[in-house]
């Protein structure tokens, strides 16, 4: 015969033993990041919306484990690997770098990426509506708007002065934004001077180099290495009087000129929906990859003043966010 007390000390050993059935479970989220947790704020918050909307809360039923390169795409693959080893339910990778990482990282763990452009071009995935293996996800496609956001920056920009570039000098993308911005610039009949500029903090130095060919405008990639450094080319641009345009909204919010592409923040809620709906047993294989719907053109008409520019009206009649 066991005792009461022996068989109260039983049952508690075997609760702790328990893995799944006699407790709840948190599941757990790894976040790649090629950037730094402070650019990258105001996305996080966004995927906790989407992560509600498919019933997790942060800290109740799910946790997030993030880790951030710092712009040092070399230690991404490690940083898969970590996670990996960490055993996460899912890992969610911010930008394209991460996605290539997270998916040579696991054949099994599923991946939900976000990306600005075509996945199936850059071989993410094997199609949009199938994408196959263990990778899906959301694009906005910002890099098929290159040639429309260089016209628009090119209405406010002197007739004869040049348009400077700055790409990021080890992005998987510079080579098709730099060659797609080249070709816009020559169907538009204006000069562009193109910088690519280092992860450890080039920017400076590109501006200057920019600066020295006398260029009338700033024209920033569309990719997310940037978003380390949206403060300071804002003020690099406004103490050179220099009109911008960037890729996303945010910029805009911080004092630069304007931006066309997509919403980028309704872009990660999306994609945190999905790790959701991953994390309560849908395949990525059968999840369609998502193309983003909305897109924005916002002016900054503060800006514009200090710059002593006057926007268009036919601009101003397309923007669908104006900061006064």
């Amino acid at each position: 015969m066991i005792g009461r007390r022996e068989f109260m000390t039983l049952l508690g050993g075997a609760a702790a033993a328990w893995p799944v059935a006699g407790r709840a479970q948190t599941l757990v989220i790894g976040i790649i990041h090629s950037q730094t947790q402070a650019s990258e704020a105001a996305r996080i918050s966004a995927i906790h919306r989407g992560l509600q909307e498919a019933g997790f809360a942060v800290g109740r039923n799910v946790s997030l484990e993030h880790r951030f390169a710092d712009g040092r795409n070399e230690r991404l693959p490690a940083l898969a690997d970590e996670l990996v080893q960490r055993k996460v339910n899912v890992i969610f990778a911010n930008t394209t770098p991460p996605a290539y990482a997270a998916k040579a990282a696991s054949s099994t763990i599923p991946v939900v990426f976000i990306t600005g452009v075509d996945p199936v071009e850059v071989g993410l995935v094997a199609s949009m509506n199938r994408p196959g293996a263990n990778v899906t996800g959301v694009t906005f496609l910002s890099n098929k708007l290159v040639a429309k956001r260089l016209e628009l920056l090119s209405a406010v920009t002197p007739a004869g002065a040049p348009i400077g570039m700055l790409a990021a000098q080890r992005n998987p993308n510079t080579e098709t934004d730099v060659g797609d911005a080249l070709a816009a610039a020559q169907t538009l009949k204006r000069t562009l001077h193109v910088e690519k500029v280092p992860a450890d903090g080039g920017v400076e130095a590109g501006f200057g180099a920019l600066l020295e060919r006398r260029i009338g405008a700033l024209f920033v990639a569309p990719q997310a290495d940037f978003r380390m450094w949206v403060q300071q080319l804002v003020l690099l641009a406004a103490r050179h009087a220099l009109p911008t345009s960037f890729s996303s909204s945010d910029y805009v919010t911080a004092g630069g000129l304007m931006s066309y592409g997509p919403d980028q923040m309704d872009s990660y809620r999306e994609a945190g929906v999905y790790a959701g709906r991953v994390l309560k047993g849908e395949k990525p294989a059968e999840l369609p990859v998502l193309v983003a719907t909305k897109y924005d053109f916002t002016i900054n008409l503060k800006t514009a003043k200090a710059l002593d520019i006057t926007v268009p009206p036919w601009m101003l009649a397309l923007a669908t966010g104006v900061i006064e």
